[in-house]
């Protein structure tokens, strides 16, 4: 790998830690939050769910930006909304200023993260693509345990406003290596714009109609919103989801897998911090501090065992099993009473959830990346975004709603990740087989 390889690498690396990072960064701090802004308990979610549906709505619009504008303006273009979101929620003085500086966030978020993948899945070859892949997700996981730790420390040494200030500095730091990168794509395309508003509308509706006691026209214009979007992705001259994706096996399978843990390893940090904090009593910091060894064991997992596994396994196996490994974690997570303590209520869920997490996420996303002709591998990236993402919103306004205790939601984020191993069993049995870089990643 030469050295430009590997500064492109890092910004990558750089951006998805910082927007991924974001999904759990405010968790800690909602109690905090809230009696700063004095918003109503009901609304706290929205501040999570404000960034989740414009991230993962806008995913595949993000997605296509980097297939016909190019992958710099594209990535510059991310940075800096993301950067001046986070720099106008910090400062923010009131709940709708903030929930609102998290859509634009989200927004931003959603520029970026696809291009961070596909600068990956365009510029390095077969042989560096696990390492890579590996690399960009462990510090995505990491992202998102880490945010919980950065999140405590931050709102107890000095305010809730510096879990998104702190995005300020690393954004500008960020825009540095971005002029590595080429503007090779396909400028004389048009964006598919209603497609992107049918979708965001489609997800932020059904998430709303669940929210607000499973609100049936609520559900129904989502529903016939997302149809919309399928019928007009059919016709339309640049689809933001090319429907072909999903005619190739892992791409389909691969992201139903992709929805489903969405849909759990997401919306567990939003139960496992207000578990920590109302059940066991501990203050932000010490809660952040909880989150350490998810963080730790997340990394070392995906960086050092997975690739390696990856070389002698089949990726689905390795799904299967880290999605079982999991699921085992949260069924002892359930148990979480008063007066536990720190190594059975909440070290001892967190090595097998962790593992799980760091053994099931790199082969994933390979699989989801694979087969994918280079003219389409934004679209691919933003569509499994786009599938993480929706499962975050609709998993945590689901559980939310449906679930009464922290244990029974820890019991379904359990039942989900079953589903998703069934699921992940339908992959084929070897599905690495990468299409030829694009060769436009790295000037």
């Amino acid at each position: 790998m030469t050295p430009r390889h590997r500064l492109v690498l890092a910004l990558a690396c750089t951006a998805q830690f910082m927007v991924v990072l974001d999904v759990s960064v405010v968790n800690v701090a909602l109690p905090s939050i809230q009696a700063d802004l004095g918003m109503a308990p009901a609304d706290l979610q929205w501040i999570v769910n404000a960034y989740a549906l414009t991230f993962g709505g806008l995913l595949l619009l993000g997605g296509r930006l980097a297939d016909l504008c190019g992958l710099r303006r594209t990535v510059v273009a991310g940075l800096a909304l993301f950067t001046t979101a986070s720099l106008a929620g910090g400062l923010a003085e009131d709940p709708w200023t903030l929930i609102t500086a998290r859509a634009l966030q989200g927004l931003g978020a959603a520029v970026l993260a696809p291009a961070t993948l596909t600068v990956l899945t365009t510029t390095f070859d077969e042989d560096l693509r696990p390492r890579v892949l590996a690399a960009w997700t462990s510090v995505g996981l990491a992202g998102g345990t880490a945010g919980n730790l950065i999140g405590g420390i931050l709102t107890d040494a000095l305010s809730w406003r510096w879990i998104l200030l702190i995005n300020v500095p690393i954004g500008l730091l960020a825009l540095v290596p971005a002029r590595l990168l080429t503007n090779t794509g396909h400028p004389g395309r048009r964006l598919d714009v209603p497609g992107a508003v049918l979708a965001t509308a489609g997800v932020a509706s059904l998430t709303y109609g669940i929210t607000r006691g499973w609100n049936v026209p609520a559900l129904a214009f989502g529903t016939a919103a997302l149809a919309a979007f399928t019928v007009l992705q059919s016709r339309a001259r640049t689809p933001l989801l090319p429907l072909r994706l999903l005619h190739i096996r892992t791409v389909a399978i691969g992201n139903v897998t992709m929805l489903l843990a969405g849909a759990c390893l997401n919306p567990m940090w939003f139960f496992l911090t207000l578990s920590m904090q109302n059940v066991l009593h501990y203050s932000p910091l010490q809660t952040g501090l909880a989150f350490l060894p998810h963080t730790l064991l997340t990394m070392a997992v995906a960086l050092h065992v997975t690739p390696r596994l990856m070389e002698r396994a089949d990726g689905r196996t390795l799904i299967t099993a880290g999605a079982l490994l999991a699921a085992a974690g949260f069924l002892w997570q359930s148990t979480l009473a008063p007066g536990d303590g720190y190594l059975t209520g909440i070290l001892g869920p967190a090595i097998l959830i962790s593992a799980g997490a760091g053994l099931l996420n790199t082969p994933l996303t390979d699989a989801v990346t694979t087969g994918v002709p280079a003219a389409d591998a934004g679209a691919a990236a933003g569509l499994m975004n786009t599938t993480k993402q929706t499962g975050a919103a609709l998993g945590l306004a689901t559980l939310a709603t449906l679930t009464t205790t922290y244990g029974q939601a820890f019991l379904a984020i359990a039942a989900l990740l079953v589903a998703a191993a069934v699921t992940a069993l339908a992959l084929p049995a070897r599905h690495r087989s990468s299409p030829t870089p694009a060769g436009g990643g790295v000037r």
